[in-house]
């Protein structure tokens, strides 16, 4: 897939003109997102130093958001199993000005992706499951993208465009197949299964994003 010309491009695009925000959404804001913010964060880091020095921003919500909770002592642990930093996290209700300034919406569940299009701010193209978005992006031609050295904002809102068009052409292979379930309650086992999972998700996307594999 060739990605579209480089400009905004979507209408409705928010954020500034010189960053690019993730936003990861899941139930409580307590477990999945949580997780995939940091691991996002801890990503971003091992290839670019400071993802902020390259205007990327990385948050997360919940459609249910336990405002100001801690995370799940065991996605503290799962952080602490890849290397990524837990602290200083609280818990955020998803509200309109989150979905508003966020420039991709990665979420848990297809559920979680319907209730922020739902919300509208003209969403619906830049709002994917983490694991579609993931899907997407293996299919995109890298070499279409704007080269990062030019800046990794400008490539980031060319992969959303890329992946917004390719979406109707390359479909989950099942129901099942773009979701990340909730470890909620559950042991640290299946905390540390979701944890791989996402972490395997995202490794192509945050390649995808920087122009930079990760370092062996």
């Amino acid at each position: 897939m060739t990605a579209p010309e480089t400009g905004r491009g979507i209408a409705g695009f928010p954020g500034s003109a010189d960053t690019f925000r993730i936003l990861h959404v899941s139930t409580g804001n307590v477990c999945r997102s949580p997780i995939t913010e940091r691991l996002t964060r801890h990503a971003l880091a091992d290839r670019l130093g400071d993802p902020l020095t390259g205007g990327l921003i990385v948050e997360s919500a919940g459609t249910w958001g336990h405002e100001g909770a801690p995370m799940e002592t065991n996605a503290e642990t799962v952080l602490a199993d890849f290397g990524a930093d837990p602290t200083g996290f609280m818990g955020r209700e998803l509200l309109d000005d989150h979905v508003i300034r966020a420039d991709l919406v990665l979420t848990a569940t297809r559920d979680h992706r319907a209730q922020v299009i739902s919300m509208g701010h003209s969403a619906g193209l830049r709002t994917f499951t983490l694991k579609e978005f993931t899907r997407l992006v293996r299919a995109i031609d890298m070499t279409t993208l704007p080269d990062p050295d030019g800046g990794v904002v400008e490539r980031a809102r060319a992969l959303v465009r890329a992946a917004a068009a390719l979406r109707g052409w390359l479909l989950a292979p099942n129901v099942e197949a773009d979701e990340v379930y909730d470890p909620y309650g559950a042991p640290l086992p299946f905390f540390r299964s979701v944890g791989d999972e996402i972490n395997q998700a995202l490794d192509p996307v945050v390649t995808a994003l920087t122009g930079v594999p990760a370092h062996m």
